[in-house]
């Protein structure tokens, strides 16, 4: 393996650099957006039964905002949930973006990767390229180790960069996935729980 970074060239070593920062960032994210920590499904029936029995308190409230992240969004709409529902919205979109920007982090870097590796291992062809050329228009071509030296670094190099690039382009898509789809279920328990607030005076206007 040794022997196969370095006749790559030192191109390899920021093809390298890539693999390792795409290989932390694909577990780290992963592992923080898995759904039952970021938006567990039976967060509002607790919340809900906590407004029913009428036991929703300043330190229930601190506690969801720091356990979930879907948690930190309820509790924003539920500390304006007596100024009405604008009110709430707007609390909710507020904190929502703060929590969207959150489960990005890290994923504009990994498609970053996706993107540069290839090019990376496209510059180190370029380079071995040259270094044939070079020693054909110097030498001619019969210093056959010569010029197989300089198509190992082309072509090493540009499948490194595949390598790197691919997968991080698979994950970089399916981490995207995954924020949207937990964005989707959060904004679907916000819009249940603004409703059902908003809509009980109505109901009981209504029922008078």
């Amino acid at each position: 393996m040794f022997e196969i970074v370095k006749a790559g060239g030192w191109l390899m070593v920021p093809i390298i650099i890539c693999s390792i920062l795409a290989i932390a960032i694909t577990i780290e994210r992963f592992w923080v957006l898995r759904a039952d920590r970021v938006a567990p499904r039976d967060l509002l029936p607790a919340v809900w039964k906590q407004l029913k029995d009428n036991r929703l308190s300043a330190e229930y409230l601190k506690n969801m905002r720091r356990e979930t992240w879907l948690g930190s969004i309820l509790a924003a709409g539920l500390q304006q949930s007596r100024m009405g529902r604008e009110a709430m919205k707007d609390s909710v979109q507020q904190q929502a973006s703060h929590v969207a920007h959150e489960m990005e982090r890290f994923l504009n870097t990994l498609g970053t990767i996706a993107l540069i590796s290839p090019l990376l291992g496209l510059l180190g062809t370029v380079l071995g390229m040259i270094e044939v050329f070079t020693a054909i228009m110097l030498q001619g071509t019969g210093n056959a180790g010569v010029l197989a030296g300089g198509i190992s670094q082309a072509l090493i190099t540009t499948a490194a960069g595949l390598l790197v690039a691919i997968p991080a382009m698979i994950f970089y898509r399916a981490l995207r996935r995954r924020v949207d789809t937990i964005l989707i279920m959060m904004e679907q328990d916000c819009v249940k729980l603004i409703d059902a607030l908003t809509a009980e005076p109505q109901n009981a206007q209504s029922g008078q």
